[in-house]
């Protein structure tokens, strides 16, 4: 899977997160394949219209995972909102089951953003990317030079 940098007028970059949420109280609402496919359907319309990008969705008996890029004006927290206000209100209105909860999903929410690199590659990066800049002690100026400490004993 390939992840390319969105490029904006001010700015370049990558802002994609794994997401996961679940429903009230951990019910599994989700238990049979046609409300999952509706829920699944519903989260890439959502998508589609505030310009998201899913690589990857998944929807359990008792939570979804989605693996998404957002764009660059939008925060997590909003997307969130976006993705679970009205999700809810399309399964409530879709399935007569549904409509006597107050709210379908939990407050709760996780979310990591994940990028195409790992921490190794930043820190082999920020190592040795920028050059050495050893100096033979006998070349610094006095006050630069490390001072040999006598033992204390």
């Amino acid at each position: 899977m390939k992840f390319d940098l969105k490029h904006e007028s001010h700015s370049v970059g990558q802002n994609s997160y794994h997401l996961v949420w679940k429903p009230k109280f951990s019910a599994k609402i989700f238990s049979s394949l046609v409300y999952r496919k509706v829920c699944a359907g519903a989260i890439k319309l959502i998508a589609f219209n505030y310009c998201m990008k899913i690589y990857e969705l998944q929807v359990m008996s008792d939570h979804l995972h989605l693996f998404v890029e957002l764009p660059a004006t939008m925060p997590v927290s909003k997307a969130f909102q976006l993705l679970k206000g009205i999700s809810s209100r399309i399964l409530r209105r879709n399935f007569s089951y549904l409509r006597g909860h107050k709210c379908l999903w939990s407050p709760g929410k996780f979310f990591r953003s994940v990028g195409n690199v790992t921490n190794d590659v930043i820190k082999n990066y920020i190592k040795y990317s920028q050059g050495t800049y050893h100096i033979p002690n006998d070349k610094l100026p006095m006050y630069y030079r490390q001072k040999k400490i006598q033992s204390f004993a």
